[in-house]
C-alpha cells in the first residue's frame, strides 16, 4: 500500500470542498488535497444546483452568511483572481411573493435592510411596472384543478435588488482553477474507501485503489455521501442528514413573454423559478416541504423528474406568468441535496474525533453559502483572515449546538 502525506485531506470535490481548499490555500502554505470519487468535479449536488443567491432567511446569522457570500458573487473576478472567470453573477433580483400581511412584509424589509441588504417593499401596481409578466395574485392556486380559481392581488411584496443567481458549474471551475494555482492537489476518480482513526484521532484516508493518504486533518465535504464518510470514521452525530431527491422542471421562455423576470419565490403556487443564463428557458422548483422529503440512495436514484411533478408545477407557473403560452413539452431533472431534518441548517466544524471535521447537511443552501463556509473553516484551520471573510462565528453551525427552532423546515427556512 503506497502512501503520501498532506496537511488537509478534503473528501468531496463539489463547490463546498473546493471552496474550503481555495480558502485555505489563499492564506497559508498548508498542503491541501481534494479527493473526488467522480470523473469530474461537481457530479453531486453542485451540478444540480439552482444557484440562487438570495439573502432572506429566518435566522439573522443565516442572513449574514448569505449577505457576505453575495458580496463575493458580486465581486467574483477579484475573489478568484481572474480577469475572465467562467462563472457569472446574474443581477436580476429575488422577488418574495410569500406573505399577504403588509405589516409582516414591512417588518421583513426593515430587518434585512438593517443588515445592509438592498431590499424594498413594493405594492402590486409597482410590481407590475417592474415585472409586467408576473401576475400579482396571491390566492392559493389549487394544483388539482378541482377548485375554480379567482385571482385577487396581494398588497405588498419584498424585492431583494442586489442579488439573483450565479453559474454553478462556472463557479466550481473558477474555484478549482484558483485553488490549483495555489498548490491544491485535486484528485479525480479517487474514491475514499476508509478514514483512518487511531486512538480517537483521524490520521488520514485510504482510497479505493489502496493508496493511503496521511493527513493532519480530514474534512468530510461529501454532500449526499456524507453519512458514508462519517461511518468510516466511526462518528456518531445527533443529526439526521438525509440524502433527498429534489426535482425541477424546465421549459422554453419565448420572446413574447415580457422581460425582465426575477428569481421568484411564490407561496400561492408553492414554487420558485428563475430564467436560465441565456434567458431562453425557465426552471421551476418547489418550495413545499412535502416535495423535499424523498429519501434516496445517493448511488442509485432516478435523475428524471416525474410527470406528476411536472404537470402540477407547470400549472402553478402559468398562473404566475399568464402570458406564457401553452406550447412545447416541459422537461425535468432530479438531483440530490442533504437535508438536516432537525433544523435544515448545516453542521460545520470539528467533531468528537480529533482531526476529523464536517461540512454537511446544507438542505439546499450549500451553493450560496459555500464561499463563506470556506472562510469559516479556513479561519479556524489557519488562524488567518483574508479579503471577503465573514465575521459570523462557525460555532453557529456547530455539531454540538442545540437544534434551532424554525416554523418551517423547507428550502426557504
Amino acid at each position: 500500500m503506497s502512501a503520501s502525506t498532506v496537511d488537509v485531506a478534503i473528501v468531496g470535490g463539489g463547490i463546498m470542498g473546493m471552496s474550503i481548499a481555495y480558502q485555505i490555500a489563499r492564506r497559508s502554505d498548508l498542503r491541501v488535497a481534494v479527493y473526488e470519487k467522480g470523473i469530474g468535479l461537481g457530479e453531486g449536488s453542485t451540478g444540480g444546483s439552482s444557484s440562487i443567491t438570495r439573502q432572506r432567511y429566518t435566522k439573522i446569522e443565516s442572513v449574514r452568511v448569505a449577505r457576505d457570500g453575495n458580496r463575493i458573487w458580486r465581486n467574483w473576478a477579484e475573489y478568484v483572481g481572474s480577469d475572465a472567470p467562467n462563472g457569472r453573477f446574474h443581477d436580476i433580483g429575488v422577488l418574495w411573493m410569500m406573505d399577504t400581511d403588509p405589516a409582516a412584509v414591512a417588518a421583513d424589509q426593515k430587518r434585512l435592510a438593517a443588515e445592509g441588504i438592498d431590499v424594498v417593499d413594493v405594492g402590486a401596481s409597482d410590481l407590475q411596472e417592474l415585472f409586467p409578466a408576473l401576475s400579482t395574485c396571491m390566492v392559493p392556486f389549487d394544483l388539482t384543478g378541482e377548485i375554480e380559481h379567482e385571482c385577487a392581488p396581494g398588497d405588498r411584496f419584498l424585492l431583494e435588488r442586489d442579488t439573483g443567481f450565479f453559474d454553478a458549474t462556472g463557479a466550481l471551475l473558477d474555484v478549482a482553477i484558483a485553488a490549483a494555482k495555489r498548490g491544491v492537489d485535486v484528485r479525480l476518480n479517487s474514491k475514499v474507501a476508509d478514514v483512518i482513526v487511531v486512538a480517537g484521532r483521524a490520521t488520514g484516508v485510504v482510497l479505493a485503489d489502496g493508496t493511503r493518504i496521511d493527513a493532519g486533518l480530514v474534512i468530510n465535504a461529501a454532500g449526499p455521501w456524507c453519512n458514508q464518510i462519517n461511518a468510516m470514521a466511526g462518528l456518531e452525530i445527533p443529526w439526521d442528514l438525509v440524502p433527498t431527491r429534489i426535482q425541477v422542471l424546465y421549459r422554453t421562455l419565448p420572446p413574447e413573454v415580457p422581460r425582465p423576470i426575477p428569481v421568484t419565490a411564490d407561496s400561492a403556487g408553492g414554487i420558485y423559478f428563475r430564467p436560465e443564463a441565456g434567458d431562453g428557458q425557465i426552471i421551476v422548483g418547489s418550495v413545499l416541504e412535502e416535495d423535499e422529503m424523498e429519501e434516496a440512495d445517493p448511488d442509485s436514484y432516478s435523475q428524471t423528474a416525474e410527470r406528476s411533478f411536472i404537470d402540477s408545477k407547470i400549472h402553478a407557473l402559468h398562473h404566475r406568468i399568464p402570458s406564457l403560452p401553452y406550447k412545447g413539452i416541459p422537461g425535468g431533472m432530479a438531483s440530490l441535496y442533504t437535508v438536516n431534518r432537525q433544523d435544515v441548517l448545516p453542521v460545520v466544524g470539528p467533531t468528537s474525533i480529533e482531526g476529523f471535521a464536517v461540512v454537511n447537511g446544507f438542505s439546499g443552501h450549500g451553493f450560496k453559502e459555500s464561499q463563506i463556509i470556506g472562510s469559516m473553516m479556513a479561519q479556524w484551520i489557519t488562524g488567518e483572515r483574508a479579503d471577503f471573510d465573514t465575521d459570523v462565528p462557525m460555532e453557529f453551525f456547530s455539531i454540538d449546538r442545540d437544534p434551532i427552532e424554525l416554523a418551517e423546515h423547507n428550502v426557504l427556512a
